[in-house]
């Protein structure tokens, strides 16, 4: 049995994708979708999505999860680091000097400012639902109720 790495590669960020478009995340693929997309008003989850285990069996769940809740983002986004990579790096520049790049993780902004992150460190190793606590724990303190 012979496998095309590539495609394969391509099954899986196509339904990583897929997963979090579902459930809401719009795809930041260029700088200039990152650049629109941080400058908005109001607050905005960002995702930052990954091919790995921990982001399939703990991230994307959390993320779809965390959102079902009073307060929350205005707006939901999500960039793929190691597939969309201007993006991806377009967007950790933004987060700034102090931002360790990791994958998957979540930035928080608030009117185009770094106000949150939880890093790999706090989903790998972890329950989804302490990842969803700890996201809304974010919200509760940044977001409006809707």
């Amino acid at each position: 049995m012979n496998m095309d790495y590539d495609l394969f590669m391509q099954q899986i960020t196509t339904t990583a994708r897929a997963e979090m478009e579902a459930a809401g995340y719009e795809q930041l693929r260029t700088p200039e979708d990152v650049e629109d997309a941080f400058a908005r008003k109001g607050t905005t989850l960002v995702m930052v999505n990954s091919v790995c285990g921990c982001a399939g069996g703990i991230a994307r769940p959390a993320a779809t999860h965390a959102v079902h809740y009073d307060k929350r983002p205005d707006h939901l986004v999500t960039v793929f680091a190691g597939q969309d990579k201007d993006a991806a790096a377009a967007a950790r520049y933004y987060f700034g000097e102090d931002h360790i790049p990791s994958s998957p993780s979540f930035v928080l902004l608030k009117d185009g400012q770094v106000v949150a992150e939880v890093g790999r460190y706090e989903i790998e190793g972890h329950e989804p639902m302490s990842v969803v606590t700890n996201l809304q724990g974010h919200f509760e303190e940044y977001c409006e109720e809707v």
